[in-house]
C-alpha cells in the first residue's frame, strides 16, 4: 500500500489543484495596487559601517528595502530557472508552477520598487539591479533547481514573518501579510512536487519548517536572513539599523 500508484485521474487533479492554490494566491497582491499613500519619512550589520556601502536603514524603509532585495533574488533565481534546460524537460505541471512562482516574484519585486519610489527619497532606496551568484545552482539539474527554490521559499516565509514586528505603517504590515501567504503557498508547492503530494508528507510539512509546538511556520529577524542568504547575494549593503 506504501508505493500505491496514484490514478490518472487524480493525479490530474491534485496537478489542477496546485495551479488553483497559486493563481489564487497571487490575487492577495495583485488587488493591492503599486502606489501607498502612507509612508513615514553578520556581514550586514557593520559596527563601523562603510560610508560608501549602501545601507537598507530603518523602520518601513528598512523593512522595504530588505524585502525589495530578497523579491529581487527570488525573482533572479526563477528568470534563470526559466532559461535552464531542466525548465525545457521538465513536466508540464512543473512548468506551470514554475512560471506561476516566477510571475508572482517578479510582481512583488516590481510592487516594492514602485512602493519604495513613490514614498521615499532615491538615494535611500536600494538599487533596482543587484547582482547575484547562482554557481552553487546547478540550472540543468531538477534536484538543484527544486531543492534551491524550497530554501528560498522557506526562507522568504520566515522572513516576512520576522519582520512583521518591524513594520510602523498599518498599510505595510496588512501588505506584508498577504505577501507572507503567498510565499508560504510557494513552499508548500515546491515541497509538494519535490515529495510525490502527500506520499511524503514530511518533506511537504515537515518539522524542519513548522513548529512541532505551534504548528506555525519559523520567523527570523532580518540579520539571520541576510546572513543566510548571503551566499547568493553579490552586491555589497548593510543592514545596521535592523535586527
Amino acid at each position: 500500500m506504501k508505493n500505491k500508484k496514484i490514478k490518472v485521474e487524480e493525479a490530474v487533479s491534485q496537478g489542477n489543484s496546485r495551479r488553483r492554490f497559486l493563481k489564487m494566491s497571487g490575487l492577495a497582491v495583485a488587488g493591492t495596487g503599486f502606489l501607498l499613500s502612507c509612508s513615514e519619512d553578520d556581514d550586514f550589520r557593520d559596527p563601523t559601517p562603510d560610508p560608501d556601502t549602501f545601507d537598507l536603514g530603518a523602520g518601513d524603509l528598512g523593512v522595504l528595502n530588505y524585502a525589495y532585495a530578497l523579491e529581487q533574488l527570488e525573482a533572479e533565481f526563477y528568470t534563470r530557472v526559466l532559461n535552464g534546460s531542466y525548465w525545457s524537460g521538465a513536466s508540464m505541471e512543473e512548468k506551470t508552477i514554475l512560471k506561476d512562482l516566477y510571475n508572482h516574484e517578479v510582481n512583488h519585486r516590481e510592487f516594492f520598487k514602485a512602493a519604495l519610489t513613490a514614498n521615499f527619497d532615491a538615494n535611500v532606496i536600494l538599487p533596482a539591479e543587484l547582482e547575484f551568484d547562482f554557481s552553487s545552482v546547478d540550472f540543468n539539474n531538477r534536484n538543484s533547481v527544486l531543492t534551491t527554490a524550497q530554501t528560498l521559499e522557506d526562507t522568504g516565509v520566515k522572513a516576512y514573518n520576522g519582520a512583521g514586528k518591524l513594520i510602523e505603517t498599518a498599510a505595510y504590515l496588512v501588505i506584508a501579510g498577504k505577501i507572507v501567504s503567498v510565499e508560504a503557498r510557494h513552499a508548500a508547492a515546491i515541497r509538494s512536487i519535490r515529495g510525490g503530494d502527500m506520499d511524503n508528507f514530511k518533506l511537504f510539512a515537515g518539522d524542519d519548517i513548522i513548529d512541532t509546538e505551534t504548528g506555525l511556520d519559523g520567523a527570523e529577524n532580518p540579520s539571520v536572513i541576510i546572513q543566510a542568504a548571503g551566499g547568493f547575494i553579490k552586491t555589497p549593503f548593510t543592514a545596521n539599523e535592523l535586527p
